[in-house]
């Protein structure tokens, strides 16, 4: 994942998709909009349910090339033949992650709001790192990532960055000189029409 000119479009999956709808979801969305890469994560921890989903999930994604990782289930990426992993826990595995799926694999670090995590990760061998929420909510502890740590690490650091959590179109426009991908999820699931709420946000940029 090279850093863009514009910011590109990261899908990230609800937390529970429906199998009979969520598929046909997706592949309106990646129809009308360009979109880099799509994270499946989901919060069942059942083996079964993740390889259903990750089966009906890569055929609508691989279909149209656009890669697909899974949130943190290193050992299910080769098994159902995925692009990569996101890690959840900063730089911790990274390495770790990166032996076992060998260089060609997608590696990318969630980091919070920690530089220091960032730094760590992206040294680690990670292909991008994530950062965010990226405006205060009620959600966790209220702290959230600024777009001053975004500005520095565009200026400073190679790896490519992720927006992500808490995005609006204000905050999307703010970031948009400011980053190379919006990680997107809720923003448009929880909406009546992802499609038309998607084109808003990418307009917004």
């Amino acid at each position: 994942m090279d850093a863009p000119e514009q910011p590109q479009i990261y899908l990230i999956t609800p937390p529970e998709v429906e199998l009979s709808r969520f598929p046909a979801q997706l592949a309106a969305v990646l129809d009308a909009h360009p979109v880099a890469c799509v994270r499946m994560a989901l919060s069942t921890r059942d083996e079964d349910r993740l390889s259903r989903a990750g089966d009906a999930l890569r055929e609508v994604t691989h279909s149209r090339d656009v890669a697909l990782v899974i949130s943190d289930h290193l050992l299910m990426v080769e098994r159902l033949g995925l692009d990569g992993v996101h890690l959840s826990d900063a730089a911790r595995t990274v390495r770790h992650a990166r032996k076992e799926l060998g260089e060609d694999a997608i590696i990318g670090s969630y980091c919070g709001i920690s530089r220091h995590e960032g730094m760590a990760a992206g040294e680690a061998g990670a292909d991008y790192v994530s950062f965010g929420p990226v405006q205060s909510s009620a959600l966790g502890d209220g702290s959230f990532a600024e777009a001053e740590l975004f500005q520095w690490w565009s200026e400073v650091i190679e790896v490519p960055v992720v927006a992500e959590g808490a995005l609006d179109i204000d905050m999307i426009r703010a970031l948009a000189p400011r980053t190379d991908f919006f990680g997107i999820g809720a923003e448009i699931w929880d909406k009546d029409d992802p499609v038309a709420e998607l084109a808003t946000l990418i307009a917004a940029m």
